[in-house]
């Protein structure tokens, strides 16, 4: 008795448990009517600050505001690859956390999904730049080239 009465604790915990839980939603529309720009950056860098720049005007909802807590979700380092007309062609996982895939994967799609990226008149060929995501446990998040910094 002492067994089945242990057992049924256990799942109304996790009945409990589960109905509070939530689910985060990592991945989401860009906003629409984001103007396509064109990118005067002389370097990669300089256009990994105008790919920034667009990436927050897509997805501006969904901008950590102010400085992060000292405890971050997820930190996703990406390379991505654009070409001379502003698409990006290869987006590239560098690093992702393995405690949460997910957001390695929203990420990534969410760079895609943002397409076009600013033009890079400067690059014949295109340009290739790597930024680091700072996701937060409730999915907003910061890109490491316009951080506010972090607690």
């Amino acid at each position: 008795m002492k067994r089945v009465s242990m057992i049924l604790a256990a799942s109304l915990l996790g009945v409990h448990l589960g109905a509070g839980a939530v689910e985060v939603a990592y991945l989401t529309q860009p906003m629409p009517g984001v103007a396509h720009k064109v990118s005067s950056a002389s370097d990669a860098k300089a256009y990994r600050l105008d790919a920034a720049r667009h990436i927050y005007a897509s997805y501006a909802s969904r901008i950590y505001k102010g400085r992060l807590p000292p405890l971050i979700h997820a930190v996703v380092v990406v390379e991505t690859a654009v070409d001379a007309s502003g698409h990006a062609r290869e987006v590239k996982l560098v690093r992702g956390p393995s405690h949460a895939p997910d957001v390695s994967a929203a990420v990534m799609e969410m760079i895609r999904r943002a397409d076009p990226m600013p033009t890079p008149s400067r690059f014949a060929g295109g340009v290739r730049f790597t930024e680091i995501w700072l996701v937060h446990k409730d999915g907003r998040f910061q890109l490491d080239a316009l951080t506010e910094g972090q607690d």
